[in-house]
Formats: C-alpha cells, structure tokens, sequence
C-alpha cells in the first residue's frame, strides 16, 4: 500500500503573530516604494525625451552654423499698415475774415481717406474718399482721384484729385475738385491748389504756389506767391505769401506732421 503523500500546509498570517507582523510590514512598505519609484520614472521619462528633443535640435542648429548656413526662420507676413497726416493752414487775410484750414488724411494700400474744414468755404466741412495710384524710378509720380461731399455753409459733391511728379530734386504737386452746389447750381465752382518746388536738401524746399478759392474774397481769380517749406523727421513746416506784387497780400502759415 502507497503511503499517501501529504502536502505541506501553507502557513497563514496570523496578524497576531509576531513574525507574521514583521513580514505583513516588509512586504507593505516594498510595495509602497515600488509604487514611488514606479512615479518617479513615470515623471522622469518625459523630461528625458523633452531633453533629447532639445539636444537633437541644438545639435542640428551647430551643424548649420558651422556649415556657414543660417537657421531656417519662421517668416510672417505683415499686411499694408495705416499711414495718417494732419495740417493745418493759418490764413492771415488783409481786410478781411483770418481763419485756420485744418485738413487729416490716412491712407492704407490703395484707400485714400481725406476730411476738411474751411476749404471750399467758410464753416464748411468736406468729406473724402479716393484710390491711391503711383509708380516710377528716377521720374516718380502720383496719383489719387477722389469724391467727396461737402457740407455746412456750403452744400454740395465733389470730384477731385490729387497727384504730383517728381524728378531729381524738384516737383510738381496739385490738388483740386469741382464742387457742384446743391443749393445753387450758379454757386458750382473749380478749386486748386499747386505747388512747384525744389529741394536743395532733404529738410528744406523752396518755390512757387498758386490757389484758386473762394473761402475769402480775393480780386484774382488765381493767387500766386512764393513758398518756403522747413522738415524734421514727422513734423513739417511751411509759409506761402500771396500776392506779393499787390498793396493787400495774404499770408498762409502751415503746420503739419505724419506718421
């Protein structure tokens, strides 16, 4: 007969038992710091890639610098920006009303946006909106029509323009519109203001003007006078004379800046 063979008994914890609570403590707190560690690698292992990344891309940049090429750079676009200007005239007139003639643009690309006061009248305002064309080298030139509504003391619409040339140190520059009078179409009238002048340095011009208007009561029909003009960085100066041959001249005093 074969002796039946016993198993061994597994032997259980007795939390009670001394020895039981010594193993029951190693095996808790083996757990607890495996489960540390195992946390610890989990954090660590990110960092090392992120690092890795960084000395890879590091190392590339060296290899381009020392092969005499520059790192490739991200470009970005910037879209036409806004350019404004504002200038007014003092117009010191001989017998009669002396006033300011403020006059603000801003331009972006091809719009051209323009506002006016005291120009076609007195206390009256007017009202821009033109295309901005120009081209050239060595001869430049400029071009903007425009349509604009007038209104207060005088009331009416208006085509206009304003464009000029350019060449070495001299230009051409004009500005004028026909304004047609809503309120009496006998009262339509053609306004212009030109400039022709030199530059004998970039700060500084000198030349001759002409304007017709009807903002204050003049005995010609086109004036013309001398003007000098002084320029630093944005800001601009300028001085017109009228009829300088007659016994009643008028004096324009202009200040301006752009940016």
């Amino acid at each position: 007969m074969v002796p039946e063979l016993t198993r061994p008994s597994r032997r259980v914890l007795d939390p009670l038992d001394p020895v039981s609570e010594v193993l029951f403590g190693l095996i808790t707190r083996r757990t607890k710091r495996l489960g540390v560690l195992a946390s610890i690698v989990a954090a660590i292992l990110p960092m090392l890639s992120f690092h890795r990344g960084a000395l890879s891309q590091d190392k590339e940049f060296a290899d381009v610098s020392a092969a005499g090429l520059s790192p490739p750079q991200t470009s970005v676009e910037e879209g036409p920006t806004w350019s404004l200007s504002a200038f007014a005239y003092a117009y010191l007139v001989y017998g009669d009303r002396d006033f300011l003639q403020p006059t603000i643009t801003a331009d972006r690309d091809w719009l051209h946006l323009e506002a006016r006061y005291n120009y076609e009248d007195l206390d009256t305002a007017s009202g821009w909106v033109g295309w901005n064309l120009g081209g050239g080298e060595s001869l430049t030139w400029s071009f903007a029509p425009m349509l604009g509504v007038v209104f207060g003391h005088t009331t009416g619409v208006a085509p206009g323009y304003k464009g000029s040339l350019g060449y070495w140190k001299l230009e051409l520059y004009s500005e004028g519109e026909y304004l047609v009078d809503t309120a009496d179409a006998s009262d339509s009238f053609f306004y212009n203001w030109s400039e022709f002048t030199i530059s004998p340095v970039d700060w500084f011009r000198i030349g001759l003007v002409t304007q017709r208007t009807r903002a204050y009561e003049t005995d010609r029909d086109v004036q013309r006078g001398l003007l000098i003009g002084f320029s630093y960085e944005f800001v601009s100066i300028s001085a017109c004379l009228f009829n300088i041959d007659e016994g009643k001249p008028t004096v324009a005093l202009g200040i301006g800046v752009s940016f």
